[in-house]
């Protein structure tokens, strides 16, 4: 978990990165940009309120060959090696991104390469590299006063609370790549700041495995027990299974199958759905992990216990507390009506 409050800017520096494909050039300032109090404090929430907001996926550096080819790794070295020489590395940076902008879709603008201290990771501190990219251009308004009356004048700029592009690169894990955090409010390119620029790929630490794991329970939920049995116990199955992680500090699949599954018969059917479905999660292999507990959180936030009904009525299951559901909620066959209903048992009403 990354927390940016006490980050300071060391050092940043700023240029302008062109469509290389569109004939646009690059610009290399010439000094590192000079920080006051103002320009910090509006830089410093431009950059990290993204950070903040994004649920943390995290990354390393790669190459198909080894990390040791990847042109931003090297450059990485080299400025946590020697922060005083960031304003040279930020040029190569922002020379490496301009070699990668050749796609007709991508979009010119400014890139701040920053040297950062005091950023706390994991409950440690370490110093990060942050690559930031500004591209949209909004209009807005100037009023100058012209003797009598206001006259409007119309200018372009950046809107400060949206951050088109970035990247945290922690000095941690050197030689497996570092650790990487990227954000990218733009999607329709992607691949070029992911793939292209930073040449990344998922870091398969506890919470990429923590958050996949109940990605692939909420897929066999709704692939698996809902068609075997009902809506609402596959809502319930997925209770059941982000309460699980939620209690414990390590994942053991056997005690999290023998816990969570009621129907016996759907543990064969979890693993075999695991063999078919598990390499898209990378998760294939994975039976044993320290259970990252922001990753349940995130995933708690996520799932819907809500049962939607052919008959307009919408049924939710808001606890957190599995047993409740299957105490007090009951379903039923109607001959008469020839239709199922639930029965919900209460005591009183709340107010809202």
């Amino acid at each position: 978990m990354v927390n940016l409050y006490a980050t300071q800017i060391e050092h940043i520096s700023i240029h302008r990165v062109g469509n290389k494909n569109k004939g646009e050039g690059v610009f290399l300032s010439a000094e590192p940009f000079a920080l006051n109090d103002e320009t910090t404090g509006l830089l410093k929430e431009y950059f990290f309120k993204p950070f903040r907001e994004k649920e943390e996926n995290y990354f390393k550096l790669s190459n198909e060959v080894d990390v040791e080819f990847n042109e931003l790794y090297k450059l990485a070295n080299e400025l946590f090696s020697d922060p005083s020489n960031s304003h040279m590395a930020s040029k190569k940076i922002a020379t490496l991104l301009f070699e990668q902008s050749n796609h007709p879709h991508i979009k010119s603008g400014e890139v701040y390469v920053t040297y950062l201290t005091g950023v706390h990771l994991d409950n440690e501190k370490v110093d990060a590299i942050g690559i930031f990219k500004s591209e949209l251009k909004h209009d807005f308004l100037q009023f100058k006063e012209n003797e009598s009356n206001l006259d409007i004048i119309v200018q372009q700029g950046i809107n400060i609370n949206k951050l088109d592009k970035g990247c945290l690169i922690f000095n941690v894990n050197k030689e497996d790549g570092y650790k990487v955090l990227s954000v990218d409010s733009n999607k329709y390119d992607t691949k070029y700041w992911l793939e292209n620029f930073l040449s990344v790929v998922p870091l398969s630490d506890d919470n990429f495995k923590t958050k996949n794991y109940l990605k692939f329970c909420q897929n066999f939920a709704k692939d698996v027990v809902l068609p075997a049995e009902d809506k609402q116990q596959e809502v319930l199955f997925m209770n059941r299974a982000v309460n699980h992680f939620a209690k414990n500090d390590a994942f053991e699949e056997t005690n999290f199958l023998n816990e969570v599954m009621e129907n016996p018969a759907l543990i064969p059917e979890f693993k075999h759905y695991k063999v078919e479905k598990g390499p898209k999660y990378s998760i294939e292999d994975v039976s044993n992990f320290d259970i990252a507990n922001k990753a349940v959180s995130d995933a708690r936030r996520k799932i819907k216990n809500v049962i939607n009904l052919d008959t307009n009525i919408q049924i939710k299951l808001d606890f957190i507390n599995p047993e409740s559901a299957e105490k007090f909620v009951e379903k039923g066959w109607d001959e008469e009506r020839q239709m199922y209903y639930y029965l919900v048992y209460f005591n009183k009403e709340q107010k809202s």
